[in-house]
């Protein structure tokens, strides 16, 4: 089993591959947003928090410190770190409530921000609904095959794309999706896209130029989180929910899991993962490099499938009493 992170609303859950059964509570009282890893070193790890800014950990998640204080909002709501550099450390991507994006090149030392995206025609009709006066930077996935190429998911109102490590943009096109909540790439299918948005799924094979929205067998079509197996970029899983207010709060929740492989539409995944009435939108993540191997984390617990889906098993973790008193915010899986 690779390490696994759990973004809460009260800091992150560690579970290391050593001993599955026993979680390490960092960042605690700091509402975790979103976590990234650098795949070619990951000790290197960063979370984005609500309100307190960004941290940054050398050793896999062990001890932390603050990093971009620069960064002009501490609501940081997206982290991703280049998946193809051909240098190291590679280039890192914060993206905040209101909507900036900022590029530090030196492993978080020194920050610069990427204002041009804010230059956009449709920068204009960016609204998040809950507060429509302003929206945020909800999602980064930088590209397998192109250091300088990466996706950037506006909630809500845009999914924009830089070739050049966001000097500049593209702009939202016909046919995409307008509210990406969660976007993958695939190391194996250079210029595939995947995203699960609260307007549906959507899939682009040429880099976002242009999209599909392949919806068969969606009976909930307001997707939350999308992982795609490492062994095949055919197989698709993501969590959906009737709607936004079912997805996320314990309290009220209701959602499911769907999966997709080649030539098939969406199947509810019922073995094994809980789903349905007080269940929250799982999140979900692929194994870095095990064909079939994923996970899923809810207000349930951890759980994984070993066959691309079909089946899953929860893993026996000592959760802290009350962990997931918040719902879950994010699923990174990694191999230190």
């Amino acid at each position: 089993m690779p390490t696994l992170i759990v973004a809460t609303g009260d800091g992150i859950f560690i579970v290391r591959p050593a001993d599955g059964s026993s979680v390490e509570v960092r960042l605690q009282g700091k509402p975790a947003e979103a976590i990234a890893v650098d795949g070619a070193d990951p000790k290197r790890v960063y979370v984005g928090t609500w309100g307190q800014g960004l941290w940054r950990s050398l050793d896999a998640g062990r001890t932390w410190e603050r990093s971009g204080e620069s960064i002009p909002h501490q609501d940081v709501t997206a982290v991703a770190v280049e998946k193809a550099a051909n240098r190291r450390p590679g280039a890192i991507y914060v993206g905040t409530e209101p909507s900036r994006l900022s590029r530090s090149d030196d492993g978080g030392e020194t920050w610069r921000m990427m204002d041009s995206l804010l230059e956009l025609p449709s920068a204009d009709s960016w609204s998040f609904p809950p507060k429509p006066d302003t929206h945020h930077v909800r999602w980064i996935e930088t590209d397998p095959a192109a250091a300088e190429k990466l996706y950037v998911a506006i909630e809500a109102g845009a999914l924009l794309r830089s070739d050049d490590g966001g000097e500049t943009w593209h702009d939202r096109v016909d046919g995409g999706p307008y509210d990406t909540h969660t976007a993958a790439t695939h190391p194996g299918a250079e210029g595939r896209v995947y995203a699960a948005a609260g307007d549906g799924y959507f899939e682009s094979r040429d880099g976002g130029l242009t999209w599909s929205r392949p919806m068969q067998g969606l009976a909930h079509r307001y997707l939350v989180s999308v992982a795609v197996d490492a062994g095949d970029a055919e197989t698709v899983i993501v969590s959906a929910a009737p709607g936004p207010h079912v997805a996320y709060r314990p309290r009220n929740a209701e959602s499911y899991v769907y999966r997709k492989m080649s030539g098939d539409g969406f199947q509810q995944v019922t073995e094994g993962l809980p789903s349905g009435d007080g269940v929250v939108a799982s999140r979900l993540a692929a194994h870095p490099t095990d064909a079939g191997v994923l996970y899923a984390v809810n207000n349930r617990g951890l759980f994984v499938t070993k066959d691309a889906g079909n089946r899953w098993r929860q893993v026996d973790v000592d959760w802290p009493e009350g962990a997931f008193a918040h719902g879950v915010r994010g699923l990174v899986a990694f191999q230190e």
